[in-house]
């Protein structure tokens, strides 16, 4: 499994390090103005729906199933259940296509009525969502592709694919005086990537699986079983999705700029949820649904305890350097061309805020596989649906007195619940069993983020008083906490941890 997670963080990774070259020119051509919150609503509401109905409901509902059919039923099974699954998808979401640019106008004043009060940035932001919206069309059927590798144990291409984004939207910025607006070039660009995406993994899974084909439609047992787990799952995705729509929906009420510190600070904090949480979890599901196929109910548990450990021991530095130094952070990587120090420092609060939940963004997609590995996509919607009532409740309450870190703020505090909550389901049903031993880990974890986020602070003030007025400060001094912050967290996890257990950990 260890290897299998290196595969998928590795080129995670690497999609992230190109997001950030992307997103640094995006920073310098877009800068945070009308222009850029008016992209960044046409790019967001096509990856809500790919994160509620691709990536996040679609795969926790299809990944088992296939793995099922898959084991239980033979190949030949299995092609059918994907060709009956691929035609059904298809062509559901070409209806939705043909509904979103038809009726994008009603839309907008839905889902960004803010932007009523500018009718440029309004029309602009419907003409750019109308380019971005076929990139879910195309996305979804990525994931589809993707879990059937995934299920032969094959994780390369899907978790590479990502890296087409960040290349072709560069890749139309560098050329963006082609365009009307620099918004337009980007999402031209998103658009591409979805083409690009697309033929990648078709051909990875021509080559090893067969692409699935249209067939006749019928509800046999495997599909019924199917849709029976999406609908559940469905509900239990938009916990996340439906806290950023209201971000979304909030921040058209707030100054220009507030989208796009929501959206620099989201960036860096999806670094350790994608690296991490979610290359584990994408891991772990079909290792757990494999296991619980086989009975091996002691081995599944063993698995995603171990997952738990890796999610922590690779996400605490992150916690610990986003809540204490942010602002170096964001001005180090963004506070250059048309993004000012001014932009860092709303980008960097909202970073602060948004690390607050960083630990239960990383860890809820391996808490939850326990129950859809068991084709149970109906208990963490309840967990969800509770932490969606607790985060638009405080966003509400915290908009007006904090603007976009009330909005950042309140989804931490509603993903917390939604973890502790499913935490509480697992552990009840004997899915998870917290034992001292775990117990004792996690106060270690704790006891290693205050220590590393201590030295993070020491580090910051004491690069601010040595490097003064220096052209290059702010990217030394984040030099500066990557190489202290590094050996303090070694050090801190060998002293507390000891040798043998990062052993038993890698080995498993």
């Amino acid at each position: 499994m260890l290897g299998r997670i290196f595969t998928v963080g590795g080129y995670t990774l690497l999609s992230r390090l190109t997001g950030f070259a992307r997103d640094i020119m995006l920073a310098a051509i877009l800068g945070a103005g009308p222009v850029a919150d008016a992209f960044f609503v046409a790019l967001r509401l096509p990856n809500h729906f790919r994160a509620i109905f691709a990536e996040g409901a679609f795969n926790a509902a299809w990944v088992p199933a296939y793995a099922h059919v898959h084991g239980e039923k033979g190949q030949a099974a299995a092609h059918l259940f994907a060709d009956r699954i691929f035609t059904l998808l298809l062509a559901s979401q070409v209806v939705l296509l043909v509904a979103a640019w038809l009726f994008m106008p009603q839309a907008m004043s839905i889902l960004a009525p803010g932007f009523s009060e500018d009718a440029e940035q309004r029309r602009l932001a419907i003409e750019l969502t109308r380019i971005t919206f076929p990139y879910l069309l195309l996305i979804t059927l990525v994931t589809l592709y993707g879990g059937m590798l995934n299920v032969m144990q094959r994780f390369a291409s899907a978790a590479a694919a990502s890296i087409f984004l960040n290349v072709a939207m560069m890749m139309t910025l560098a050329v963006a005086v082609w365009f009307p607006t620099a918004g337009h070039a980007a999402a031209w660009g998103v658009l591409i990537s979805g083409f690009l995406q697309y033929f990648l993994l078709a051909g990875d899974l021509a080559r090893h699986g067969g692409l699935p084909r249209f067939a006749p439609l019928k509800l046999d047992e495997d599909v019924r079983g199917f849709f029976k787990a999406l609908g559940p799952a469905t509900l239990g995705s938009m916990g996340t999705q439906v806290a950023l729509f209201a971000d979304t929906i909030i921040a058209t009420f707030l100054p220009a700029g507030a989208l796009s510190a929501l959206y620099y600070a989201d960036r860096l904090n999806q670094l350790p949820i994608g690296v991490i949480g979610i290359a584990i979890g994408t891991v772990l599901l079909p290792e757990m649904s494999r296991r619980i196929t086989a009975n091996d109910h002691d081995g599944a548990m063993k698995a995603q305890r171990r997952a738990f450990d890796f999610t922590l021991l690779f996400s605490v530095p992150f916690v610990a350097a986003f809540i204490t130094v942010p602002d170096a952070i964001m001005r180090a990587l963004f506070a250059r061309g048309a993004f000012s120090k001014a932009d860092a420092a709303a980008a960097g609060a909202t970073l602060a805020a948004y690390a607050i939940g960083l630990i239960p963004f990383v860890l809820i997609r391996s808490a939850v596989a326990t129950f859809y590995a068991r084709k149970d996509t109906a208990t963490p919607v309840r967990a969800s649906l509770t932490g969606i009532a607790v985060n638009v409740a405080l966003k509400v309450a915290l908009m007006g007195s904090l603007a976009q870190i009330g909005l950042a703020l309140a989804t931490a505090i509603g993903v917390w619940t939604n973890l502790l909550l499913v935490l509480f389901f697992a552990v009840r049903r004997g899915f998870l069993v917290p034992d001292r031993a775990w117990l004792m880990s996690l106060a270690k974890f704790l006891l290693t983020g205050i220590m590393l986020a201590a030295s993070f602070w020491l580090i910051a003030r004491f690069s601010g008083s040595l490097l003064g007025a220096m052209h290059f400060r702010d990217e030394v001094t984040l030099v500066l906490l990557a190489v202290g912050g590094t050996i303090v967290y070694a050090l801190a996890i060998l002293a507390l941890f000891g040798r043998s257990w990062l052993v038993s950990l890698v080995r498993g």
